[in-house]
C-alpha cells in the first residue's frame, strides 16, 4: 500500500524568464519515478530534497520504502527507526518496520513493531508469516500447518515448496509448483529455483533452461533489475549459463550484504576460481561454515583444484584422504592425478595415478604414474626435488606389475649409487 505524501504548496505562475531557465531541466516527481518503480530514482531526488533543505514530513518514510523494495533492508531499517522516535509519526511507519525487520529476520522486533501497528491486510498477513516462524521452528510442524492452507492462502504453497527444497525434497517442490501460473518476481523465482534444483538433480538441460529462462525474465524486468533479488536472478542466470565473468558483475554489485552467507560464498567462489582467481576463490571457499556444505563433492572438487592452482598439492590431497571410499573419492583422485600434472605437481600426481592404478587395473593410470614419476626424477636432477623422494618413487614404481617398470627403476637405481643416494 502506497504512503500518503503532503503536496508543497504552489505559488502562482513563474515569471516567464525563468521559466526559459527552467527548460530542459525538469527534474522527475517523485510520484513518477515511484510509478515506474525507479526506487533508486527516487531515492536520489528524495535525498537531495533533504539536502537543500525541501524535506517534507514523509521524507523518512519514503526512502525507507524505497529502500525496501531495491533490498537495501539495513538502509530501510535505518529511516523507519528514526521515523518512531518522531511523536506525530504517521501511524503506518510500524507496519513497515515490522516487514523491514522481518527480511532481516529478527522475528521478535518484528512482532512487536507489528501489533503497533494499525490493523490493516498487510499487518495480518505480516502477523501470520510471523505465526509460522513461531510453529514451525526451523521447520518443525511445516507438515501439519501448511497443507490445509495451499488453496486457501497464497503464501502457504510458496512457504510448503520452500520447506521441501530445505529437506531436499526437489520432487515434493516441484509437484507442488509445476501447475501454478507465476504473477509476481517471487513466484517467478521461486519457480526458477525448484527448476534449476531438479534440472541438477536429473541432469535435465530442458529444467535449467527453464530456470535461466525465469530467472532472466526477473532479473531483466524494470521493476526488479535494480534490486537485490533483481540482480540475483541475473547472477543465476549467467552462473547457468556458465557465463562466470558476468555472474561476478553481478554478485559484485551486492556482495556487501552477503559477506557471511554459506550460499552466497559458495557460489561466489565457484565464480572465482571459474574466471581462474583460484586464490580468492580458495579464500571464499573457507569462510564457509556449513557442515553439509563442505562435505559437497563440488566444494570439494573445487577447493581441490583451488589449491592445485595455488601451488598447495598436499592440502588438495588431505581432502581426498579424509573422505570415504566411493565414486566421488574415485573423481577427486582422478582431478588431483590430472591438474597436479598439468601443473608439475609430479609428486601428488604419482600418488594419485598409483591410487587409481590399485582400483582399476586402466592402463592410462599407469602411463600417468609413469609420466609422474620420470617428472619427479627430472626434478631431482635440476636440484627441484629433494633426492629422498627417489625412495618413495621406486616404491610407487615397484607396486606395478608392467615390464617398463625394471627398465626404469634400473636407471634410477644406477643414478643413485653414482651420487650415493640411499634407496
Amino acid at each position: 500500500m502506497m504512503l500518503s505524501r503532503a503536496k508543497p504548496a504552489v505559488g502562482g505562475d513563474l515569471p516567464h524568464a525563468d521559466k526559459r531557465k527552467k527548460k530542459g531541466r525538469k527534474i522527475p516527481k517523485l510520484e513518477e519515478l515511484l510509478s515506474q518503480r525507479d526506487f533508486t530514482g527516487a531515492i536520489t531526488v528524495l535525498e537531495f530534497k533533504r539536502h537543500v533543505g525541501e524535506q517534507e514530513e514523509d521524507t523518512n518514510l519514503w526512502i525507507g520504502y524505497c529502500a525496501f523494495h531495491l533490498g537495501d533492508y539495513k538502509r530501510a531499517l535505518e529511516e523507519y527507526e528514526n521515523a518512531t522516535k518522531d511523536e506525530n509519526c504517521n501511524p503506518e511507519v510500524w507496519v513497515n518496520l515490522a516487514c523491514t525487520c522481518f527480511f532481516l529476520g529478527m522475528y521478535k522486533q518484528a512482532e512487536a513493531a507489528g501489533f503497533k501497528a494499525p490493523k490493516s491486510r498487510l499487518q495480518n498477513r505480516l502477523l501470520f508469516h510471523l505465526a509460522h516462524k513461531v510453529v514451525f521452528r526451523g521447520g518443525e510442524g511445516a507438515l501439519q500447518v501448511l497443507p490445509p492452507l495451499v488453496d486457501v492462502i497464497p503464501e502457504a504453497r510458496l512457504n510448503l515448496v520452500i520447506y521441501y527444497l530445505r529437506q531436499d525434497d526437489v520432487q515434493e517442490a516441484y509437484n507442488l509448483i509445476k501447475d501454478l501460473e507465476p504473477t509476481t518476481p517471487q513466484e517467478y523465482i521461486l519457480k526458477g529455483v525448484v527448476s534449476a534444483a531438479l534440472g541438477q538433480e536429473m541432469g535435465s538441460r530442458d529444467h535449467m533452461k527453464i530456470a535461466q529462462q525465469f530467472f532472466q525474465l526477473v532479473g531483466g524486468s524494470a521493476s526488479e533489475c535494480d534490486t537485490i533479488p533483481g540482480r540475483q536472478c541475473m547472477a543465476s542466470c549467467f552462473f547457468l549459463l556458465k557465463q562466470f565473468d558476468d555472474v561476478l558483475i553481478y554478485l559484485n554489485s551486492f556482495k556487501s550484504y552477503f559477506y557471511n552467507d554459506d550460499i552466497f560464498n559458495f557460489n561466489y567462489a565457484q565464480a572465482k576460481a571459474a574466471t581462474g582467481n583460484t586464490s580468492e576463490g580458495e579464500e571464499v571457499f573457507l569462510l564457509i561454515q556449513s557442515e553439509k556444505m563442505k562435505n559437497d563433492y563440488i566444494y570439494l572438487s573445487w577447493l581441490a583444484r583451488c589449491y592445485i592452482m595455488n601451488k598447495k598439492p598436499r592440502l588438495a590431497w588431505e581432502l581426498y584422504l579424509k573422505m570415504e571410499t566411493s565414486g566421488e573419492s574415485f573423481s577427486l583422485l582422478q582431478l588431483i592425478a590430472n591438474d597436479c600434472y598439468k601443473m608439475g605437481q609430479f609428486y601428488y600426481s604419482a600418488k594419485a595415478f598409483d591410487v587409481l592404478e590399485r582400483l582399476d587395473p586402466n592402463p592410462e593410470y599407469w602411463e600417468g604414474k609413469r609420466g609422474a614419476c620420470v617428472g619427479i626424477f627430472q626434478m631431482i636432477l635440476a636440484g627441484r626435488e629433494p633426492k629422498e623422494t627417489l625412495r618413495e618413487v621406486l616404491h610407487l614404481l615397484r607396486s606395478t606389475g608392467n615390464t617398463q617398470v625394471e627398465y626404469i627403476i634400473r636407471i634410477m637405481k644406477k643414478w643413485a649409487k653414482e651420487n650415493r643416494v640411499p634407496v
